[in-house]
């Protein structure tokens, strides 16, 4: 029986001073170039000096405790403490047995979901067993949930255009068989199903620096395209994040909004799920599925 949950993320770091043993974590141990740091840097300092990724965890964490009668909930982080190593020892040691963990990335892939796997079963102490929730893309409470905060936008202002948006990936990992896009296409049906939209269009965002191509449109050139349409009142949707971070903070609030004025249009962005209810009824629904 399930006595405990774990949420996992990403992970960012505490402080500029970390990016660089953060972005090496990142890098599977390579250290990062000076200019990257720097480019780093001028992110995260554009959105306050840090991501509140880790904070945020940690309150839908307490709200999903609460609804699931004062179980213990806690948070795993793959690149930044607390690690998911240090937090399932925690959880073990508080007398947890049978715990359900749970991705905060609702699509799956190799390159994200897989390796919270990978560590939550490199990592799992003795005596304490974990039923891992891979996907949940399609979840009625995920969708509603993102569908609520599409409606939402859609009652203060008269959007030509909604772009649903999700992180990249390298082509070369869709090419190898990764189900992420068509999970990603899924539940931009399901949420414009819910809201009723009747055309959306789907783009990628915050692709790595690397040269090999990465999934597209580019969340850039999907503006470009609906603003050559005639479209002049976007709003993004970003239904790969449940929660606001660097991707949400910087990645959309600040960078693609610049690329929309410049291409004369009006962006919005729905909120981000956070600690929404009917989010958070859906993790309660998937932890009581899993146990």
């Amino acid at each position: 029986m399930t006595d405990a949950v774990v949420l996992l993320a990403h992970g960012t770091p505490d402080s500029l001073d970390d990016l660089p043993e953060y972005l090496a974590r990142v890098r599977g141990g390579r250290p990062p170039s000076p200019e990257l740091i720097e480019e780093m840097r001028h992110n995260y300092a554009a959105i306050g000096g840090r991501s509140p990724l880790t904070d945020i965890t940690r309150a839908p964490a307490a709200a999903l405790s609460q609804a699931l009668d004062g179980m213990p909930v806690y948070v795993g982080m793959r690149n930044w403490r607390p690690l998911i190593a240090d937090t399932l020892a925690q959880a073990a040691t508080s007398g947890a047995r049978d715990l359900v963990a749970v991705p905060m990335a609702p699509q799956y892939s190799t390159l994200s979901v897989a390796k919270y796997r990978q560590e939550t079963e490199r990592a799992c102490p003795a005596g304490l067993r974990v039923r891992f929730v891979e996907s949940w893309y399609e979840h009625p409470g995920l969708l509603e949930a993102f569908a609520e905060e599409v409606r939402a936008a859609q009652a203060t202002r008269g959007w030509d255009r909604v772009v649903f948006t999700a992180h990249s990936l390298p082509t070369r990992v869709v090419a190898e068989g990764d189900p992420y896009p068509d999970q990603v296409a899924a539940t931009a049906r399901g949420v414009a199903a819910r809201a009723q939209l009747e055309r959306y269009e789907v783009a990628y965002q915050s692709a790595g620096r690397t040269p090999e191509p990465w999934l597209g449109p580019a969340l850039e050139d999907a503006l470009r395209a609906v603003a050559a349409h005639g479209a002049r009142r976007v709003l993004v949707a970003p239904i790969g994040f449940v929660c606001d971070h660097t991707e949400i903070l910087f990645d959309i609030d600040v960078q693609a909004a610049a690329a929309a004025r410049r291409l004369g249009l009006e962006l919005g962005r729905t909120r981000s799920l956070n600690t929404s209810p009917t989010f958070i009824r859906a993790l309660a629904d998937l932890v009581g599925a899993a146990s």
